[in-house]
């Protein structure tokens, strides 16, 4: 069985998004099938119309014109869906399989429909909802509104539906003409042999960060608004008094760094607060080795009330202990008390007392630390999770192709 992916990007760009991406191509290898990749203009210019990396080949589509405002979308689906019917004709897939954003999905539903193959749409978040965070539109406005109506356009034609989380499940059946049984939930995950139980804290790195014998609070990722690390810098400040070894590390960059790093000198922080700037993502476990205890005081919107990240899995398949906002993609998570402590999202003081219980039940630790390293691998590991697109494919291919699933079911 071939599958066309359509993704908004890939490798060598690093994102959560590419890294799901990958992860899934892989089981689904695993699983016997061929896959195809095609990555959109978003993917940025590129020299050619196919690249490999790590040995994965990806087809390109190339911008030839201005892609940005609203002309722009047009022009990004008008592009995308020309590379899709030629692959179509080239690959002759069985399925297409497109990716969020509903720009991916539009194009693949529009040539599926012109050259008879069903299609697998896959959304990974709201776009409405991630543009209102990035500030590029208002929740209610004319754009978010067309936004919306785009998606769901796509999310009722497309012959199956995957998602990430219930949130999402949730959103999409809220929307009106599409049946129950038509999402399948495909939650994030991760590799758990990539991932060592209790990273080394390593010395030389320790010293060059500045760390010493100080209890480590850290957060790695990316510096949006909605991550809520401003709230973890004030959590800080009102900790220090009766915390005096504590210091916050803080691994990424984003576009809230600069107004982080001016909050942390406003609250005399400066000598507390250590920022690492971006770091190669085969690095960031050295630094995840040097923290104590992991905070994600993730903002409540729509956005984090919906969509589960990846990090907080990545923190228990490393032993590590966390301390998170009570948004629901992080209940859809963690389990208080046995895997990590939640707090009131937007709470400073809700944010500093659940650490200062978490710094306090030390003789606890070792307990969560292996009820979440247990949780991931009995029920979040990729292999789990790409299981499910066996069902889905069979749903929506024609009689005669659905022993291709069959058979890797089997195999």
């Amino acid at each position: 069985m071939r599958i066309l992916h359509i993704f908004d990007h890939s490798v060598p760009l690093h994102s959560g998004y590419s890294f799901r991406s990958l992860a899934l191509l892989t089981e689904q290898r695993h699983m016997g099938w061929e896959t195809h990749h095609l990555t959109t203009p978003k993917q940025g210019a590129c020299a050619s119309t196919q690249e490999e990396v790590d040995g994965w080949l990806f087809y390109r589509t190339n911008a030839n014109r201005d892609m940005t405002g609203i002309r722009g979308y047009f022009r990004q689906m008008s592009a995308t869906q020309e590379r899709i019917e030629a692959l179509i004709k080239e690959i002759q897939p069985d399925i297409l399989h497109p990716h969020s954003p509903v720009l991916n999905a539009i194009p693949a539903i529009r040539a599926g429909r012109k050259l008879g193959l069903p299609v697998v749409y896959e959304m990974r978040a709201s776009w409405e909802d991630a543009a209102v965070d990035h500030g590029t539109t208002a929740e209610g406005s004319l754009r978010y509104k067309i936004s919306r109506s785009l998606e769901t356009w796509a999310l009722r034609r497309a012959d199956a539906i995957t998602t990430i989380c219930e949130g999402l499940r949730t959103d999409i059946l809220a929307r009106g003409g599409i049946a129950d049984g038509k999402v399948t939930v495909i939650p994030n995950a991760v590799d758990v042999h990539s991932f060592a139980y209790e990273p080394v804290a390593e010395p030389a790195l320790r010293a060059d960060l500045g760390l010493g014998d100080c209890t480590v609070l850290g957060f790695a990722g990316s510096f949006y608004g909605y991550e809520g690390l401003d709230l973890l810098l004030e959590a800080a400040s009102l900790l220090l008094p009766s915390h005096p070894d504590i210091k916050l590390l803080l691994v990424g960059g984003g576009p809230q760094d600069a107004a982080l790093r001016e909050q942390a000198k406003r609250l005399g922080l400066s000598n507390r607060v250590v920022f690492t700037g971006r770091v190669p993502h085969a690095e960031v476990q050295r630094y995840y080795g040097q923290i104590d205890l992991l905070c994600y005081p993730r903002k409540s919107m729509r956005l984090t009330d919906m969509v589960t990240p990846l990090k907080p899995l990545e923190a228990m398949a490393q032993g590590k202990l966390l301390v998170a906002s009570d948004v629901g993609g992080h209940r859809e998570l963690i389990r208080d008390g046995e895997t990590g402590a939640l707090f009131r999202a937007g709470d400073a003081g809700a944010l500093a007392e659940a650490i200062s219980r978490m710094l306090a039940g030390r003789d606890q630790w070792e307990r969560m630390r292996q009820a979440g390293r247990a949780f991931v691998e009995s029920e979040r590991t990729w292999a789990r999770s790409a299981a499910n697109y066996r069902s889905v494919y069979r749903s929506v291919l024609p009689l005669s192709r659905r022993r291709a699933v069959d058979t890797a079911s089997a195999s």
